[in-house]
């Protein structure tokens, strides 16, 4: 007998995610089960819930989603689920809080479009927040030199070792801290870049007009605020692709569609298996497969 496939979508906010719902349904799950409010304290019996109502081989049927506007909140609760779990007794699970996981995902996969990853010296700015930190994790991975700016230096070398203790063995060292209000060190490596990320909070110009004019060596240009004024000068939300000078640019939605087929393909694979737990790197691995695809 085919079990219907069942999505558990955890969410730490008052408020289940419409968006995340959606995402869902279009993913054409079965049945959508939302909970709000969900936290560490709370979360082991909805998990159980999911483990022990079906036999270990119909588990891929059933998966978890854990999403919300609380990153941090989030990767606790994905803590706490994989503790819960025991030998064959589990479900897949996926993690995007705030869309984190799938939006560093797609910006680094449309700069891999039009230039190899590897050797490539990026700057990301507003890299200690969650996409900043996963955009430097994914390029790291790649094997790009990567430097992470924060207002603060202090900050900026706190995540770097926070990434590192994420990294395979080698990929270590290939993140380096700056900051973005030191213009001795921010415009030496914005002027040796060919990549820049913008991954910094809403409404906030992280790159002049004068900044980027003097990087003469960059690329391909990602800002990721889709919400004005823009978070590197001159980036319309709306860019793709779009051919300025010697560089590529891309803006907030420029790169939205590339996130949302992650979006979607994750969840699907998600039913594949009874044992995947799907962070970054899981998920980026997700969207290169579908950029091959589509080549």
């Amino acid at each position: 007998m085919h079990r219907p496939r069942i999505l558990i979508q955890l969410d730490t906010d008052p408020q289940a995610s419409v968006f995340d719902a959606v995402v869902a349904v279009d993913s054409q799950v079965d049945h959508l089960l939302q909970h709000h409010g969900v936290d560490t304290s709370n979360v082991t019996s909805l998990v159980h819930g999911a483990m022990f109502t079906r036999g270990p081989e119909e588990l891929k049927n059933t998966a978890i989603f854990i999403g919300g506007s609380n990153v941090t909140a989030g990767e606790q609760l994905l803590k706490t689920i994989k503790s819960t779990f025991f030998g064959p007794v589990r479900v897949s699970v996926m993690l995007d809080s705030n869309g984190a996981n799938t939006t560093a995902a797609a910006a680094v996969l449309c700069a891999g479009r039009h230039i190899p990853l590897a050797g490539q010296r990026a700057v990301v700015l507003g890299g200690t927040g969650p996409v900043g930190l996963r955009v430097a994790q994914l390029l790291a991975r790649q094997d790009a030199e990567v430097w992470l700016a924060s207002r603060q230096h202090s900050k900026a070398t706190q995540a770097c070792r926070s990434i590192e203790s994420l990294l395979p063995a080698d990929c270590k060292g290939k993140v380096h801290p700056m900051s973005s209000q030191d213009a001795h060190d921010l415009q030496p490596n914005m002027n040796s870049a060919t990549l820049v990320f913008a991954c910094g909070a809403a409404g906030v110009t992280l790159l002049s007009e004068q900044q980027l004019s003097q990087a003469a060596k960059l690329r391909v240009v990602i800002d990721l605020n889709a919400v004005p004024p823009a978070g590197i000068h001159g980036i319309d939300p709306m860019d793709k692709a779009k051919q300025r000078s010697s560089r590529i640019d891309y803006g907030a939605i420029g790169v939205g569609g590339l996130k949302m087929k992650i979006h979607r393909a994750s969840i699907a694979a998600l039913f594949q298996r009874n044992d995947l737990v799907l962070d970054a790197a899981e998920i980026f691995e997700i969207g290169r497969q579908l950029e091959q695809k589509s080549e």
